[in-house]
């Protein structure tokens, strides 16, 4: 019995409710572990921070195939602006992600109902700013702390989903990483928002206060965002036209393209860009199939330096004239008196 290797199948398009769902859930578990790591400890910077670095790896890792693994407005809103995103998928982004978040924030506000004499009232893992910071920031700075530090994460999203990436794989862990050092540096200043719908879940639950100073880290990140969506392509350029009905004009769909030293987009990237129905690793030669347009080979062949070397085929023998075949000698079988008999030769 021999091993047959079968080409997979294109990829195909998530459905809406597919997406829906993926956004839902990946944002309440970011609302319910990252707000929930700051509650438990009373905010410790390095414990919050990692609970919302980490929670953004873990989905982005487990979602992000189907999505990109937003779980945040300003990041929609950030990839449609960078034309990554097509704006008709925004309102369906953004809903899911304040349902997960309020769903979060519930769920989390529920289970704190246990403990005797727990009032969310102005102390639920909200943003705030002036007299309800930690160092009583004032808003102009606040703004500007919460509109910068989405720019740099909304940068470092658009540059490690690029397609251009060669290491598509670490891009959830990057993206993870770089939110957790935001919340390294931000928490004491404002909470750490970057995040519309973080920021609206918990404040719901916080009291009036908290609601009243939600327009700041509303507008801050999303002018961050944008900005970041303007100012990637215009510094590094893309690699091919912007996703239709994106960006700040329209333009075709890109043909799906090949990633250096990958032959081909992976899924999360393939969600950050929008190329469906890649085809994936198949028979090379085939219309479609990789092997045509830098796209490797199925099965995968093995390195150059693994392979057996062809030596040239060895020439055919020389073919040697044929001698014409010898007549036995003829031996006499008497003497010339035919008296005596000769026996030949044994």
């Amino acid at each position: 019995m021999t091993d047959t290797a079968v080409a997979p199948t294109e990829t195909a398009a998530p459905t809406a409710a597919q997406k829906f769902s993926a956004e839902v859930l990946g944002t309440f578990v970011l609302v319910f572990f990252g707000v929930g790591a700051a509650l438990a400890t009373g905010t410790d910077v390095l414990t919050t921070g990692l609970a919302f670095g980490l929670t953004v790896v873990v989905m982005a890792y487990s979602l992000g195939r189907v999505t990109g693994g937003h779980f945040n407005p300003a990041v929609t809103v950030g990839a449609a602006v960078g034309g990554r995103l097509a704006w008709s998928h925004v309102p369906l982004y953004v809903v899911a992600q304040l349902l997960g978040a309020i769903a979060g924030a519930a769920v989390l506000w529920s289970v704190y109902q246990g403990i005797p004499g727990f009032s969310s009232e102005g102390s639920f893992g909200q943003n705030s700013f002036g007299d309800l910071s930690t160092y009583g920031l004032a808003w102009w700075a606040a703004f500007l702390v919460e509109a910068v530090t989405t720019m740099v994460f909304l940068m470092a999203i658009l540059a490690v989903t690029d397609e251009r990436n060669q290491h598509p794989a670490l891009a959830p862990l990057a993206i993870g990483l770089t939110l957790a050092m935001i919340h390294f540096a931000t928490i004491p200043l404002t909470g750490t928002s970057v995040n519309p719908a973080r920021s609206i879940g918990p404040a719901l639950f916080a009291g009036v206060d908290a609601i009243a100073q939600l327009w700041l880290f509303i507008l801050a990140p999303l002018l961050g965002a944008a900005l970041a969506g303007l100012l990637y392509p215009l510094l590094f350029g893309r690699h091919g036209e912007p996703v239709a009905g994106s960006g700040l004009r329209f333009g075709r769909r890109t043909p799906p393209g090949a990633v250096p030293g990958y032959g081909a987009p992976d899924a999360y990237q393939q969600q950050w860009n929008q190329q469906y129905g890649v085809p994936q690793p198949g028979q090379p030669g085939q219309p479609g199939q990789p092997g045509q347009a830098g796209q490797p080979p199925w099965p995968p062949q093995p390195p150059q330096q693994w392979q057996q070397p062809q030596y040239p085929a060895a020439p055919p023998p020389q073919s040697w004239p044929q001698q014409p075949p010898q007549a036995p000698p003829q031996w006499p079988t008497s003497d010339d008196d035919g008296q005596t008999q000769v026996r030949p030769p044994t």
